[in-house]
């Protein structure tokens, strides 16, 4: 019987001792750790927003350049900017795209923007569209495609037995650029 109160005695110290270890020396630690765990996890993500955003500012600074126009009659805003239609011919014949036609239409004007559409008919093969659609997208200019026709229908194959002109397709764009006007007086 002594042995088995000085087990349970000694079962009864260890929990104390246990007990006291828990709620006196660790304490609130495990709390604590776990707030700044979530602390550091805010600021790394602000860290990484911060790194992101120094590292797109020149992009961001050049498309701001390129597309923010003071008022409707700044150079960047006008009926069929002559830069865009440089940039864009020097584009297609970059990579090897015949040019159709393309034809400037007139601007349409937003509240806090202006829309200059542009139909173009282009002659390639799905890559160098591709590649074209890419260019597009990272130009520094807002350029919007609104539509694409490829005009690949079933009386081509039957008028053409050469696999060299079937390769390359008649593409119908119908592109826009954006530009947005500065300040609340946009006239």
């Amino acid at each position: 019987m002594k042995r088995v109160q000085i087990l349970g005695i000694t079962v009864l110290i260890l929990d104390l001792s246990f007990y006291y270890v828990l709620n006196f020396v660790y304490g609130d630690k495990p709390a604590e750790i776990r707030y700044l765990d979530r602390e550091i996890s805010k600021l790394n993500e602000t860290l990484i927003t911060a790194q992101i955003l120094s590292n797109e500012l020149d992009r961001v600074y050049n498309l701001f350049e390129e597309n923010l126009a003071e008022n409707a009659s700044d150079d960047v805003a006008g009926d069929a900017s002559m830069t865009f239609l440089n940039s864009i011919t020097t584009t297609l014949d970059s990579l090897g795209i015949t040019t159709i036609f393309m034809r400037p239409k007139p601007r349409i004007r937003g509240r806090n923007s202006i829309e200059i559409p542009y139909d173009l008919e282009i002659r390639c093969n799905y890559k160098q569209f591709g590649v074209l659609m890419t260019k597009l997208e990272s130009s520094v200019r807002l350029i919007q495609v609104n539509e694409f026709h490829v005009k690949n229908g079933i009386e081509r194959l039957k008028n053409t037995r050469d696999e060299n002109i079937l390769s390359e397709q008649n593409i119908e764009l119908k592109i826009s650029t954006l530009t947005l006007l500065k300040g609340k007086n946009n006239g």
